[in-house]
């Protein structure tokens, strides 16, 4: 995949699509995931951008987890995933990180999509493109993120 799908669904251009990081760790043959035309090779893993029900059913196949059950249960719990969607810092570390064990609390994967801006709606939605995102620790903590397109 080109790095402009990527960036695409970042910029909040592509809100049909869904973003899929999975950790090299949380699937079997992660190599030739990601030599798919929807995905790219990360530093920890593959990122794919997917039509919407598409990728749904993918992240169903990859994790065994129905995509919006998971967002549903993730939203309780509040996190910070990076922009990238390969990152973030789940909400169970405390204060592990600073004590060197921040390797306990990566992402095993996050599934996100993007909303256009919706004046009428307000809140973050009035201020431009959100992007909905929601991670699976390695601790097994599930949280979500959100965030304006332009201001991360």
């Amino acid at each position: 995949m080109t790095a402009d799908r990527v960036a695409a669904f970042l910029a909040g251009d592509r809100p049909d699509d869904v973003a899929l990081y999975l950790a090299a760790d949380a699937v079997s043959n992660v190599e030739a995931l990601a030599d798919r035309d929807y995905a790219t090779a990360t530093d920890g893993g593959v990122l794919l951008v997917v039509p919407g029900d598409r990728g749904r059913a993918v992240f169903e196949r990859l994790t065994g987890t129905d995509a919006m059950t998971f967002a549903g249960t993730a939203m309780k719990t509040t996190g910070h995933i990076d922009a990238s969607l390969t990152g973030g810092e789940c909400p169970d570390a405390g204060d592990e990180a600073d004590e060197g064990d921040g390797a306990a609390h990566v992402p095993r994967f996050v599934f996100a999509f993007a909303e256009e801006q919706d004046e009428s709606v307000g809140g973050l939605y009035e201020r431009g493109d959100v992007v909905h995102a929601y991670a699976r620790c390695s601790c097994g903590a599930a949280y979500a993120d959100k965030w304006v397109v332009d201001e991360r």
